[in-house]
């Protein structure tokens, strides 16, 4: 159990934001509401927490899967659905991946097996099939996630976890409407699977931690981007959205 203080504006408790053992789409305990540390942008609970470990792992197979689908869709807007993901994936990935470092959470570079499964089982398939597997499997994860984000923005206390759940409602929503423009979603299989999840075992929906020392992985942005990290603390980028209620005070580094 550590502490750490900068400049005495912010206390971390990092023994209470280390990598938890259940992660992704998985509960962590019963009392998510649970503050884990107190720091200058509000508390954080373990809900905040989660959250932003399921931002982070999300982009960690649906970011790839949009390439595949660039190239193995047999219809424009399959392949346009595929640009999306790239696209919304690698903006809130960079603002995800700048709040972890900022609140201390300890962030996964590979998707947790259920999601390596569902990139396994799209990649797997080829022609109208793909593009079936593509559609729905896609249009099912993201209708349940948006769930959660909507959740996530009216309970959070925390100002920068209320501007990653603002990001990440508008990509959600996104890529929800082009999976729909694809014409192949099956609306009544994709909203039964999407209330009615299956129940895997904890380690399947975890995302594992990384190895000590290991790189972070970074999506990067197409050369045609047209989404946008929001603007936080200390960030100077021009490219940024301000983040409605983020005061600009230097960031923790």
């Amino acid at each position: 159990m550590g502490t750490l203080f900068v400049g005495g504006a912010l206390t971390l408790t990092l023994g209470a934001l280390a990598y938890p053992s259940m992660l992704g789409l998985s509960t962590v305990s019963s009392a998510q509401d649970r503050v884990i540390a107190q720091t200058q942008w509000g508390p954080l609970t373990e809900q905040d927490r989660d959250f932003v470990v399921k931002v982070r792992a999300a982009g960690l197979w649906e970011y790839p899967l949009g390439k595949i689908g660039m190239e193995k869709g047999t219809t424009k807007e399959v392949k346009t659905a595929g640009e999306h993901l790239v696209d919304g994936h690698a903006a809130l990935d960079t603002t995800c991946r700048k709040i972890a470092q900022m609140l201390n959470i300890t962030l996964p570079n590979v998707a947790s097996p259920q999601q390596v499964g569902f990139v396994n089982q799209i990649d797997s398939s080829s022609g109208q099939q793909f593009d079936t597997n593509f559609a729905n499997i896609l249009r099912t994860t993201h209708g349940s996630i948006f769930n959660t984000v909507a959740k996530i923005r009216s309970t959070t206390k925390n100002t920068l976890v209320r501007a990653l759940a603002d990001q990440a409602n508008d990509t959600v929503l996104d890529h929800i409407t082009v999976m729909e423009k694809t014409g192949f979603v099956n609306f009544d299989q994709a909203l039964f699977q999407q209330t009615t999840p299956p129940k895997l075992p904890s380690d399947n929906l975890t995302p594992p931690a990384p190895q000590p020392g290991e790189p972070q992985v970074v999506l990067t942005p197409p050369a045609n981007a047209t989404s946008s990290p929001v603007a936080l603390p200390g960030d100077s980028s021009s490219s940024a959205t301000p983040a409605p209620g983020v005061s600009p005070t230097p960031a923790v580094g």
